[in-house]
């Protein structure tokens, strides 16, 4: 498993091998089938959230617009990687040009700090909403969600545009394939020969600015949140006004543990079999689109009634 180098007068062409799961390839056609259900059931999800979000009046609030941001974040995600997933598992289609891993190393990682972000609004979405229930719907209107989805998707895109554009300036001249049937940055630079120091530097500091900044503001919006609903004097009222956070809370934890999991076994986990690797990885990507239409279809009332709408009406039809 080598990286090839084609020298050109000016740069070079390079060619990296994706990887499947190591010493399974026998199985491979088996092990995509949980995996090939796995996307199918986040894009039907997610479009589905997307459809009634769309079509139903009654989901026509903020709370339901940043899910639909969520939701298209999520579609991304997935279409980040399917295509390269599924055609390692499907037909052994290992290698990848360097443009193409760079573009799938930029749309994943973009869509990673989108989704983080976008739960950071969702908070303080619950915020808004508990702490001023009166200008809830006058403070979030459509537009400025909107236009928040718009800021949000920018910045995301641009936080990883630096990184990704000096990836095409790389000689790659380290043997060895990518960890994962996908491309990410830590693996493109850790078989780069160019100096690469800009990048790591640049990738650790965006992640604890970005991300890290992120978490800080949901958990002080929710210690807000929780400052406010204590001071309600209804023991029901407390109860109703937590209940309309469970959601968006196990949302932040699907997101947060794949992807603090994935660090630790990255960090401390050199010695461990590069199927544990793999198959953290694989998580982290699939895990969070698949659970958060399946929460909020559970979890959320008006949704619930919404998909027996839908089902009704085409039983009907």
């Amino acid at each position: 498993m080598k990286v090839s180098v084609l020298p050109s007068a000016n740069f070079s062409y390079s060619i990296f091998l994706l990887t499947g799961f190591p010493g399974l390839e026998w199985a491979h056609h088996w092990i995509s089938l949980p995996i090939f259900m796995g996307y199918f059931v986040a894009i039907l999800g997610n479009a589905t959230i997307l459809h009634l979000v769309r079509t139903e009046p009654s989901l026509h609030q903020p709370m339901y617009y940043f899910l639909a941001i969520l939701a298209v974040t999520d579609l991304g995600l997935c279409m980040s990687t399917l295509p390269s997933v599924l055609g390692v598992l499907w037909f052994d289609a290992r290698m990848v040009g360097l443009v193409p891993c760079v573009l799938q190393q930029h749309f994943l990682h973009s869509f990673s700090f989108m989704e983080s972000a976008v739960l950071f609004a969702m908070a303080l979405d619950r915020l808004v909403a508990i702490r001023f229930p009166l200008r809830y719907a006058s403070v979030l209107t459509g537009p400025r969600v909107a236009l928040i989805g718009v800021v949000l998707g920018m910045r995301s895109a641009a936080i990883t545009a630096a990184p990704s554009l000096h990836l095409l300036t790389f000689d790659y001249c380290h043997p060895g394939a990518l960890s994962h049937a996908y491309c990410l940055h830590q693996d493109m630079i850790r078989l780069a020969c160019s100096d690469t120091r800009f990048n790591r530097l640049y990738g650790l500091c965006i992640i604890m600015l970005a991300m890290g900044s992120d978490v800080l503001f949901i958990l002080l919006s929710y210690a807000v949140i929780l400052r406010t609903v204590l001071a309600i004097a209804s023991a029901g009222e407390r109860l109703k006004a937590l209940n309309t956070c469970v959601s968006h809370i196990l949302a932040v934890l699907c997101f947060y543990v794949p992807v603090l999991g994935l660090s630790i076994v990255h960090r401390f986990g050199q010695h461990t079999s590069p199927l544990v690797h793999i198959l953290m990885g694989t998580v982290s990507v699939l895990f969070p689109p698949v659970m958060n239409p399946v929460i909020y279809s559970i979890k959320t009332q008006q949704i619930r009634r919404a998909i027996v709408k839908v089902i009704s009406l085409g039983k009907i039809q």
